[in-house]
């Protein structure tokens, strides 16, 4: 369907009223409730049965006493798995050359012989809400050669958004994932430690329910758009994009680009607008940008105002209004969509020069904004308009949304903001401006390596591309790096900024935790003034940094910010925006993504519907995160999942290296106290043992242990694989290259083990009492490192239990007053080092140690090396979000 819409004259913006007509409908439609009257005020909700649930989601036609099976359009499951097959994974041309193949045609017996009636076939199955495009006639300020003034026609792909949130709201596979109310959590039963994570236990749910009638259910829609390049190399295609979720799906799964719980609603014009001139082309752009984006969410409105009844997830029909809470996009677009220059803040009033300083200046109101606006397309000229940064927008989308604040919708961009912004594009910059890049090139190579922490081994000043993955890489390990390179001050700014950092990611929000996210950057602020005298800064008035400044209170409206970070909206670049063009001639392409996404959405919703159908689930609950570095190791078994408040430490099934000579032991890993280790091991724990290791022993010896720990639900919902090496050095042959040694440090118990696998003791794991891990790293664990991985041989008895040789670090000496980070040595005996024979299960977990380099790091230095060379280390508590929360967070 195709509608044409006219724009006003984007030059002098008369008042123009535009035509709108209804998208096409989808295949949800509302069904009328029988026991609910017109008053859209009335609390009453009722089931619906299964079958009216399928009717509702356009599965009418799979009913059984219908007498069609699951697999029509298709013949048979074998069929269906194949178009699966060729959608999924071919283009038009290859599916057509894949069903002209004889094999293909005289042994398949396909009920489709070609594309095209494949296409057909495809095309009949039930899909998401219909496509629609609005011409926009845009006319300009420039004049052809006939002195006519020039325009142009654009075009506008939408679906409705109402119909979206019906979608997604009535998803049966969300009904784990879906709530319906506000709620506030606390980590006490005293009610005194607020948690917030979703956006259901946040403030801004709970004041907007307050303002509806009794009864209604608030689906908080979250917007996010963000302008991409299509083509590569050559070309300048580009997409809009509109993504559109909403807050009582789980942040978990909407995070998962798989799940579909972020669907595309509109692609949005992006012309580059040659009918005006350079001058008038960005306030042109910004007037197209809220024209298009009224009539995209037009619908929005009557739905926010009366409520609209809906089947929900839950089988349960609700009147649910639809509500703009959240706009996730990078600071251009925030600034784009809330009408105001970019050397303003969108979000608050601040004078355009006092950005870097820690101000609390007045949000930004819709209502005077509008006003503003208005007094200023009459022919007025408020002073506020300057003052407040503003752009001529006389119409913004936002303008006539029910119940919408737009300056509290924007959300912290952990990426651009946090990531890329102060720390890439500032701090890292401002250390390399007060050591060099040789220096701090030199630092980074010769960081200890660590399962899952990339290594740069030439530097980062070679980096030419930077994506958020090393970003947050380089920030594992940054504070520790720069100790003792950089004046005590500076390293005081480059903690408060991991600190920050570090506070923001977190999945669950406490009262405790935002305080120390506003400690942090109060702390920043007080000490910055350093760059100043090190001439490294003339100011401060940073965009990026003073959007920090908001974080607190976003959070506290509207959920932690793990829930909208931009890095979603990029991926899904990749699937609505990226492969639909590729899939198309390369001209015309809107229509023919358009047409694409429609048909991979109709296959997606019938293998979600088979899937429900079977019973199968769609995912394994218990997969693991990617933590660990791409090395395969063949040894590693299949890991099961960690039990609640347990840790499981699991071995290869066959060993890596068996019956190894206590001298490879003592050479080739470096345990030269192996012996008087074992012997003092086998006197504590096997006393009735008569027999005394000597160099004719020879021992299984395994090349990790993987310790797979509960989740720390502040930082994941899925248990972490953790894996601690014992490898010695590979050396070269033939075309193999060598590999170098790998002997991880790690926590070890530093008491009597229970009978049970040794736990965290509720450190790592949702708790939210006033835990000093700092003092339970002191009381309770060690640092060690792990040389050899063994279990004992038969002629010492049967003892199950696996085995760890282990040389101790001294306990954890106070922390350096700049970093904050704590201090550890290697412990010696007499002059040797002090070592052990542990069982494998008294280890805790991974850790990760940084050698202290001085003003200059040593040239001996290496990442290979550091732990043999160095005598002297940090504890590094920043390797991880675990491990930060356990050392930093009370």
């Amino acid at each position: 369907m195709i509608e044409e819409v006219e724009a006003e004259n984007l030059d002098d913006a008369p008042d123009v009223d535009f035509p709108h007509q209804d998208a096409a409908p989808g295949h949800v439609h509302p069904r009328p409730s029988p026991d609910m009257d017109d008053n859209p005020a009335l609390s009453k909700t009722r089931r619906v049965t299964v079958e009216e649930v399928e009717d509702e989601d356009g599965m009418s036609t799979y009913q059984e006493e219908e007498g069609e099976d699951p697999w029509s359009p298709f013949e048979d499951k074998e069929e269906w798995d194949l178009a699966h097959w060729l959608v999924k994974n071919l283009g038009q041309t290859r599916t057509e050359e894949f069903l002209k193949l004889p094999i293909t045609q005289n042994r398949s017996k396909l009920s489709f012989h070609n594309n095209r009636s494949f296409l057909q076939r495809v095309d009949k199955l039930p899909r998401g809400p219909g496509w629609t495009c609005k011409k926009v006639t845009v006319r300009g300020n420039c004049e052809d050669d006939k002195g006519e003034m020039l325009q142009e026609d654009v075009e506008l792909w939408s679906r409705d958004p109402v119909e979206c949130v019906k979608e997604l709201i009535g998803n049966p596979a969300f009904k784990e994932h879906m709530a319906y109310s506000p709620a506030k959590a606390y980590a006490d039963r005293a009610g005194q430690h607020r948690v917030i994570d979703e956006m259901w236990t946040a403030d801004w749910w709970g004041e907007k329910q307050n303002a509806l009638p009794e009864g209604a259910t608030i689906a908080p829609i979250i917007l996010s758009s963000d302008k991409t390049s299509l083509s590569q190399f050559r070309g300048d295609k580009s997409a809009w994009p509109v993504y559109m979720s909403i807050g009582n799906i789980a942040k978990a799964k909407r995070r998962q680009a798989s799940a579909r719980a972020t669907v595309l609603i509109g692609y949005l014009p992006a012309s580059k607008l040659d009918c005006f001139t350079p001058d008038a082309r960005s306030l042109a752009g910004y007037r197209l940008f809220h024209h298009c984006m009224a009539l995209l969410l037009q619908p929005l409105i009557s739905a926010g105002n009366d409520g609209v009844e809906m089947v929900c997830a839950d089988s349960w029909v609700r009147r649910i209004y639809p509500i703009l809470a959240a706009y996730v996009a990078d600071f251009p677009e925030q600034c784009l969509v809330s009408c105001c220059k970019e050397n303003r803040c969108p979000k608050c009033l601040v004078a355009a020069n006092d950005r870097g300083d820690a101000l609390n200046s007045a949000m930004r109101d819709p209502e005077s904004t509008k006003e503003i606006l208005h007094k200023r397309k009459i022919g007025q000229h408020p002073p506020e308009f300057e003052a407040n940064g503003l752009r001529a927008v006389y119409k913004p989308f936002w303008a006539d949304l029910p119940h919408a604040d737009i300056f509290l919708a924007f959300t912290p961009d952990l990426l651009h903001q946090l990531h890329k912004g102060v720390f890439k594009d500032h701090l890292v910059k401002w250390c390399i401006d007060i050591i060099g890049e040789d220096e701090i090139d030199a630092r980074f190579k010769a960081i200890p390596n660590y399962p899952g922490l990339r290594h740069f081994k030439k530097g980062i000043s070679s980096v030419k591309q930077w994506t958020g993955c090393e970003h947050k890489e380089m920030q594992r390990v940054f504070v520790g790096l720069l100790s003792g390179a950089v004046p005590s001050r500076v390293l005081v700014v480059a903690r408060s900024i991991l600190d920050f950092s570090y506070h923001a990611q977190l999945h669950i929000q406490t009262t405790e935790s935002l305080e120390a996210l506003q400690t942090a950057l109060t702390v920043f602020h007080a000490n910055k003034d350093i760059l100043k005298e090190l001439a490294v800064r003339e100011h401060f008035n940073i965009p990026k940094l003073h959007q920090l400044s908001h974080y607190v209170q976003s959070i506290t409206l509207l959920g932690a910010a793990d829930g909208f970070n931009t890095e979603l909206p990029e991926r899904l670049h990749i699937d609505f925006a990226k492969d639909s063009y590729r899939a198309s001639n390369k001209r015309d392409y809107e229509e023919q993504m358009a047409l694409w996404l429609q048909r991979q959405e109709a296959v997606f919703i019938r293998s979600a519907y088979l899937d429900w159908l079977s019973q199968q689930p769609h995912s394994n609950p218990h997969d693991f995160d990617a933590d660990s570095d791409t090395d395969s190791e063949s040894e590693t078994p299949n890991l099961p999942a960690a039990e609640p408040l347990q840790a499981s430490h699991v071995l290869a099934k066959v060993p890596a290296h068996p019956h190894q000579s206590v001298q490879t032991i003592i050479t080739a890993h470096g345990a030269t106290e192996f012996l008087p280790a074992l012997r003092s091991f086998l006197l504590k724990n096997l006393p009735h043992n008569t027999i005394v290791p000597g160099l004719q022993d020879r021992f299984d010896l395994y090349r990790q242990v993987v310790i797979v720990m509960p989740p720390d639900l502040r930082v994941s919902d899925v248990p972490k694989r953790r894996r601690i090496r014992a490898t010695p050095e590979k050396l070269p042959s033939g075309r193999k290259p060598g590999t170098p040694a790998q002997f991880d440090m790690a926590l070890i118990a530093d008491r009597p083990r229970s009978s049970h696998l040794h736990t965290l003791e509720g450190i790592f794991l949702l708790s939210f009492s006033a835990v000093n891990f700092v003092n339970s790293l002191a009381a309770g664990v060690r640092v060690a490192q792990v040389r050899a991985i063994f279990t004992l041989p038969h002629q010492f008895g049967t003892y199950s239990r696996a085995l760890a040789y282990v040389e101790w670090f001294t306990p954890f000496k106070p922390p350096d007053p700049s970093s904050r980070m704590r201090q550890v040595s290697r412990s010696t005996r007499q002059l040797r080092r002090n070592a052990a024979v542990i069982h494998v299960d008294e280890i805790v977990r991974p850790c990760h140690l940084i050698p202290r380099m001085g003003q200059s790091v040593d040239l001996r230095l290496r990442s290979g090396n550091a732990y043999e060379v160095a005598n002297d280390f940090y504890f590094n508590e920043f390797i991880d979000g675990e491990m930060f929360c356990a050392c930093v967070i009370k």
